[in-house]
């Protein structure tokens, strides 16, 4: 008897069975199966082994310091300019009275991304992240793309090492994955042709690993990009694992257009969500955990995706009313009570565990 409609798909499952990787062309074929139910099967498959029916979330918060950016992506419905009557700068007593709200709601993590703000010193950043660890020690900051430290390096005329160094002692104490976008050229050069290139990003991660502080990874998806440009970046992102190792967790991000300078095109539907999530988990053999990033895939079916490879929901966000980081969200309201995550996980049949930001389990006292 068979588990697969696809041959392709009985190989690979062997192969994986084998402990062996899976190659770009493998990868393509992941893609190109209308096995739908087969795909699942083999990332639910390695998702068990690596996890069992562990599930995580976190209570956190999403901070964006500025919208200001002087980038214009074309996916982004997110940025503005200074002179914009929507735009913004939050001061660093904005940013700890908004930490304290979120420790005040148990938040262990505190999510801090913005635009590419020229008008910024570099001391700002410093500032506000010694502020933060101040008031709130116990708080980690995860902080900072790739993106924003190349700009920074490049802006304050100062050495990536430098730039963080300065910042891991101000408190930064990890880094989010957005940026990453997609690395294939000439793709990611019409999407976002202001942002560094993909082996940049890629350096800056490595050279972030070896600080000594982890990080995670992105890919946006449901664009302009072809399938061979996802498998790519897949491929890319796990040889700098190989490499550097830092890498916590990857978190496919489908794009929303509306709002955007891509805003006639469609987005992808639920069965390219599900075999995104489904091939990553089973190309990028040297992570960990795989995200089903709810705020932008939908409760509904990021709970589906648990099924699909995903071990991790992301957390109760809260970010007062401002789209999280520089991505437009479909969903409007961002946030979600840790009851209903927990629900979300348990009726998938997984169980709901509550991690830090570095997936330690969280303990809490019963009240």
């Amino acid at each position: 008897m068979t588990y697969f409609y696809d041959s392709r798909l009985e190989q690979i499952a062997g192969r994986l069975a084998d402990g062996e990787r899976l190659s770009f062309d493998e990868g393509l074929a992941l893609y190109h199966t209308d096995d739908l139910n087969g795909l699942g099967r083999l990332a639910d498959t390695v998702r068990r082994k690596k996890h069992g029916k562990t599930t995580y979330y976190n209570v956190n918060r999403h901070f964006n310091h500025t919208n200001i950016c002087v980038a214009d992506c074309k996916f982004c419905g997110f940025y503005r300019r200074g002179r914009d009557e929507d735009s913004y700068t939050h001061s660093v007593e904005d940013a700890v009275k908004i930490a304290g709200e979120a420790v005040a709601e148990g938040a262990t993590e505190l999510h801090i991304v913005g635009g590419l703000n020229s008008k910024l010193p570099f001391e700002y950043y410093t500032d506000l992240f010694s502020s933060l660890k101040k008031a709130y020690p116990a708080l980690h900051l995860k902080a900072l793309t790739m993106v924003e430290l190349d700009f920074f390096a490049r802006f304050y005329k100062m050495s990536d090492e430098e730039v963080i160094e300065k910042l891991a002692a101000a408190g930064m104490d990890s880094c989010p994955g957005g940026g990453a976008e997609v690395f294939a050229e000439p793709t990611r050069s019409r999407i976002c042709d202001h942002k560094c290139d993909g082996d940049r990003w890629l350096e800056l991660a490595g050279k972030v690993h070896k600080a000594g502080l982890k990080t995670n990874a992105t890919m946006l998806y449901g664009h302009i990009e072809t399938i061979e440009d996802r498998v790519d970046h897949f491929v890319r992102l796990r040889e700098q694992q190989d490499k550097t190792g830092g890498f916590q967790c990857f978190i496919p991000l489908a794009f929303y257009p509306p709002g955007t300078a891509l805003s006639s095109l469609p987005g992808p539907d639920g069965i390219d969500s599900l075999k995104t999530i489904a091939v990553s988990r089973l190309m990028l053999d040297n992570f960990d955990h795989i995200k089903a990033y709810w705020v932008m895939l939908g409760k509904n079916l990021a709970q589906a995706a648990l099924h699909y490879g995903a071990n991790d929901l992301d957390g109760t966000i809260t970010d007062g009313g401002e789209l999280t980081e520089s991505y437009s969200v479909e969903f409007g309201e961002v946030k979600m009570s840790k009851g209903e995550l927990i629900s979300l996980i348990e009726n998938a049949g997984f169980e709901a565990v509550e991690r830090d930001t570095v997936y330690n389990r969280v303990e809490r006292a019963a009240v």
